[in-house]
């Protein structure tokens, strides 16, 4: 019998990956991103379509993990020393539309017939912009490194913070609500204080622990990866254990590792695992929406839809002209709030577990994320033609004097010249030597050793593959004029699985459009790498041996082949 159950639930889940694949393709061809297609898996797997899912228990499971890992991935991205350095416009920006939003969608739920109690849920919920999405978006534009690429993931990451003080608040909310009215009180002030005491030792483990534990862990990636997903869960399992919720610590997990230098490293390793856990959230929140209760909540759902779709971008563009910024740079900014997010609904989950909201309010909001986050999607990847229709009526967003980003001014970033991949000692005699000249270089290796030594030698560095794509789109290509790869050559000669072919065909397709050198030790190599488009191709020991014969012989060390930049206009040392 125990055989059977387990045969079927195997099936159920093949039965979900393969319904999630066929959708997913569908959303693929229609320019969406997977949350809509995930929501629309959920409702077709519900018990109102297909009543494929049944396995509530595996499900939930699962859902709360991939919850566990959503949370982790933000807390890693939650550095102190981001948090501190965030520059007035995000800041006034982000807080500027959270309060805009949920003063103005209170009233609007209110008006629309809701209770108090579920107006301010739903007002919050519509606070949340996608993280995941704004950045897989503005990547694949090749803006993310653009001026309101910039602002735009500074306010994200206000709102993140806001999503931190709402979750710490419910579970709050959510123990009293739980416990005797003479009680409650003194609940809510223990949960603070298991709260406080988790604070306290996550940053005794950041002082101490997480550095040389996270440096021993990643000699070996996989074992990074399952130390990463264990933390998650057991920092999940302590929060909820203590009552502050498994949101919350899972988070915590997150911000014990966002100091270290392998952050990176760690976020691009489980971004599919993310989407993968993520997917039975959504199929257990189909699974509890039936269609007759999303069907009564499409009136509201419009209403809102529009509000968030025009009201957010609109108040950004107000902040960001008020600001001193032009009305292009505040459009196109404020096009990355004009939706929700899988927070929006992971908030309203909880809200349903305590007992404040009903169903009706949780399929109201998944009707509201399905119809915001396929419009803004649109709207972002066609926004330069958006703006080039609207652009007449925006000039009242614009003050004549644009201090904040004057005429001709580079709305561009460019913090460095050089990403260098590779970091012994041929990589770090090249970082020195363009040091020299003024370049400013980001290192990157997958040796913890190499970036030990690296920093400790005054030089910004990440660890990281450089054959991940995922780790690749997190690097400023956007403005950096080389990337240089001074990784030692395969004993195995040419391969495709080669980390300079896999570097080259991923920075292209990341859009990269600066020069390419590239390190190879044997002349097959180098003929091969020049065929598919390195700028350079330098050879060690060949290039050393010019330099020694003209040496030797007292003469200038001229061009060495190789070196040279095809069109004569820049040079590398050797």
């Amino acid at each position: 019998m125990a055989a059977a159950i387990e045969g079927y639930i195997f099936y159920e889940i093949a039965a979900l990956l393969v319904l999630a694949a066929s959708v997913g393709f569908v959303g693929l061809l229609l320019r969406q991103p997977l949350i809509v297609s995930f929501i629309a898996v959920g409702i077709l797997a519900g018990p109102s379509v297909l009543g494929i899912a049944q396995s509530d228990a595996q499900i939930d499971l699962l859902a709360e993990l991939g919850i566990a890992v959503l949370l982790f991935l933000v807390g890693l991205k939650l550095d102190y020393n981001l948090v501190r350095t965030l520059g007035p416009v995000a800041l006034v920006t982000g807080l500027g539309q959270v309060l805009f939003t949920t003063v103005f969608g209170f009233l609007i739920a209110l008006a629309l017939g809701m209770t108090p109690t579920t107006a301010i849920y739903v007002a919050i919920a519509l606070t949340f912009s996608s993280t995941i999405i704004i950045v897989k978006l503005l990547s694949d534009k090749r803006e993310i490194d653009a001026l309101h690429g910039r602002i735009a993931l500074g306010f994200l990451i206000v709102q993140d913070v806001v999503v931190v003080v709402a979750m710490i608040t419910l579970s709050a909310i959510g123990v009293g609500s739980a416990s005797g009215s003479d009680s409650a009180f003194a609940d809510v002030l223990r949960v603070f204080g298991y709260g406080l005491a988790t604070l306290v030792f996550v940053a005794v483990f950041i002082r101490f622990v997480a550095n040389p534990l996270v440096e021993k862990l990643s000699t070996a990636p996989e074992l990074l990866v399952s130390f990463a997903i264990g933390w998650a869960a057991l920092l999940a399992a302590v929060g909820h254990y203590l009552g502050f919720g498994k949101e919350l610590g899972g988070l915590l997990a997150g911000v014990s590792l966002a100091s270290t230098p392998f952050r990176e490293a760690i976020s691009a390793r489980l971004a599919s695992l993310r989407d993968f856990l993520l997917l039975f959230f959504f199929i257990a929140l189909g699974a509890s929406l039936h269609l007759s209760v999303l069907g009564a909540s499409v009136g509201p759902a419009i209403v809102l839809s529009l509000f968030v779709l025009i009201g957010n971008p609109l108040i950004v563009l107000a902040i960001m002209g008020a600001m001193g910024y032009r009305k292009r740079t505040g459009f196109l900014a404020g096009l990355t709030v004009a939706q929700i997010s899988e927070f929006s609904l992971i908030f309203m989950a909880m809200g349903l577990t305590i007992g404040h909201v009903d169903e009706r309010a949780l399929g109201l909001v998944t009707l509201v994320g399905l119809v915001t986050i396929a419009a803004s999607t649109y709207m972002i990847t066609f926004s330069h033609q958006l703006y080039a229709a609207l652009e007449p009526f925006l000039g009242i967003f614009e003050r004549r004097n644009t201090a904040a980003e004057p005429e001709g001014s580079n709305v561009s970033a460019k913090p460095y010249d050089v990403i260098l991949f590779g970091l012994g000692r041929y990589g770090l005699g090249i970082a020195n030597a363009l040091k020299e000249d003024g370049k400013r270089i980001l290192g990157v290796d997958f040796s913890p050793g190499a970036v030990r030594n690296a920093r400790t030698l005054g030089y910004d560095v990440l660890f990281g593959d450089a054959t991940d794509p995922e780790f690749l789109a997190h690097l400023p290509l956007g403005n950096a004029e080389w990337l240089v790869m001074a990784v030692p050559e395969h004993d195995t000669g040419l391969t495709h699985d080669d980390p300079r072919f896999a570097l080259l065909k991923a920075a292209r397709d990341l859009g990269f459009e600066g020069r390419v050198a590239v390190a190879a030790h044997r002349e097959v190599t180098a003929e091969a790498l020049s065929k598919i488009n390195a700028d350079i191709v330098m050879m060690p020991y060949r290039d050393a041996a010019y330099a020694a014969a003209n040496m030797i012989a007292g003469r200038a060390a001229p061009s060495l082949p190789g070196l040279q930049d095809p069109e004569g206009q820049k040079e590398l040392p050797a």
